[in-house]
């Protein structure tokens, strides 16, 4: 028998690591226009997305450091964040990041119809913008 009350209802919020979070904040507010929200613990930046989510962009050394209120956590490398836009929203951004010098690295057609455009924040994570659907429902 499953419980309704302890369904996973969605993906809350998602962190990024950044070691420059103010220019990648910039980024995130500018050329993809996310409302910010006042950072907590001073370890980043916060942001909330219209569909009630937050995207936080932490520095990966503060957010590893043992001790602090929520457990440490952290990684290397290069992150992935898929934003999900509305109907003719991929060709508006597509103008907006071009006017802010940012180039597109990969543009995709999904079997399922849906369209993508990858972009680099200025920490290097991969930041996709879809239109459609990648994935069977």
């Amino acid at each position: 028998m499953t419980h309704p009350e302890a369904a996973v209802l969605g993906v809350y919020e998602t962190v990024l690591y950044a070691r420059d979070v103010e220019a990648t904040a910039r980024f995130y507010a500018g050329p993809l226009g996310l409302r910010a929200l006042e950072a907590s613990e001073g370890l980043g930046a916060v942001f909330r997305l219209d569909d009630g989510g937050v995207l936080l962009i932490f520095d990966p050394e503060r957010a590893s450091e043992p001790g602090r209120y929520v457990p440490a956590h952290g990684a290397r490398g290069a992150g992935h964040i898929a934003f999900s836009v509305g109907a003719g929203g991929l060709a508006a951004f597509a103008v907006r990041l071009q006017a802010a010098g940012i180039e597109v690295e990969r543009e995709i057609t999904w079997g399922q119809g849906g369209r993508s455009l990858y972009v680099r924040d200025p920490a290097g994570n991969s930041v996709e913008l879809i239109e459609g659907e990648a994935w069977p429902a």
